[in-house]
């Protein structure tokens, strides 16, 4: 489990180097002594096959942090099934396909703390993947991801790939998807409170009850822990990547009120789905591996707030 494997001076092939994680993997291998090789959408369609095959074989990365993948929030996953099954199920076949066909040395793929059943004992450990039935609104996109998994899996036993997965908790920072309707909970309440905090608006509606639990991460942690499973790390198994710690949904959005300073009410919308009522990720192997967290909460939550407010609410304004 335990195998350490040098990066020093590899080539690093980060595709869809513009969304939230990859950019953060990004900034994170940019302190590591390696050749970083960035392409976007533009550069690599990765639903592409003959785009993927040709960069394989003109570039011969060493190495390859997948993160690239449709995302969205509850309401794109549910009224986008076909995207999200199709377009993630297409671009994990072509990237590690043609990873294990030109010999990289090393894959990380990244799955999701959301591919655990519904109903999953907590904390969620890795053994309780496939366990259980699924939440269904996010059905779709969590299949892909059991694929991508499965994949490293099936690489690594028939054709003795180096190729592991991690799942990440639920994630916030620099580069995030700030959509009204397909952002996730951190981006979505941090742009809803701050634009009814300069529309002097007297409340903020919350999608669900605000019971559900749920775990946040800085991508940041998150991408500092992939470097450190990639040189660390070395087996079938997913690992989780999580703080294992959790907050309400209520107490995050008045976190994120008084990040804000929003001075109205926060009002819960019960017609809008919860979605699981906990999804906390069991960080035992992680923490036995050697790595932690280190940005906390509301720190993090701090420095996301200054992020938009230098880089998306200046931009629109």
């Amino acid at each position: 489990m335990n195998a350490k494997f040098e990066l020093d001076t590899k080539k690093v092939w980060v595709p869809g180097s513009h969304g939230m994680v990859a950019s953060a993997l990004v900034r994170c291998l940019q302190q590591e002594n390696v050749t970083l090789l960035e392409t976007s959408r533009e550069e690599v369609d990765l639903t592409d096959s003959q785009q993927v095959k040709n960069f394989y074989a003109t570039q011969r990365p060493d190495v390859v942090l997948l993160a690239a993948a449709k995302v969205g929030g509850i309401y794109a996953n549910d009224h986008y099934p076909a995207d999200f099954i199709g377009q993630n199920t297409i671009i994990q076949y072509n990237v590690i396909h043609y990873a294990a066909k030109y010999g990289i040395k090393k894959l990380l793929f990244l799955g999701s703390s959301c591919i655990y059943p519904k109903e999953c004992p907590q904390p969620m450990k890795e053994e309780y993947l496939l366990t259980g039935p699924l939440e269904t609104t996010n059905q779709w996109y969590a299949i892909a991801k059991i694929t991508g998994i499965k994949m490293c899996q099936a690489y690594r036993k028939q054709l003795g790939c180096d190729f592991i997965s991690a799942l990440p908790t639920n994630l916030y920072g620099p580069n995030d998807n700030f959509h009204p309707e397909n952002s996730h909970v951190p981006a979505a309440l941090l742009s809803r409170f701050h634009t009814a905090k300069i529309d002097g608006s007297s409340a903020v509606h919350v999608w669900g009850s605000g019971k559900p639990l749920r775990e946040f991460m800085h991508v940041d942690d998150l991408a500092d822990a992939c470097i450190y499973l990639i040189k660390n790390y070395s087996a079938s198994e997913s690992v989780n990547i999580g703080t294992g710690e959790e907050i309400s949904i209520a107490n995050f959005a008045e976190l994120i009120k008084q990040t804000t300073r929003f001075s109205g009410n926060i009002i819960f919308d019960t017609n809008r789905p919860d979605g699981t009522l906990r999804k906390r990720l069991d960080v035992e192997k992680l923490l036995t591996l050697g790595w932690r967290y280190k940005i906390e909460l509301v720190d993090g939550i701090a420095q996301y707030y200054d992020w938009y407010l230098n880089e998306v609410y200046c931009e629109q304004n």
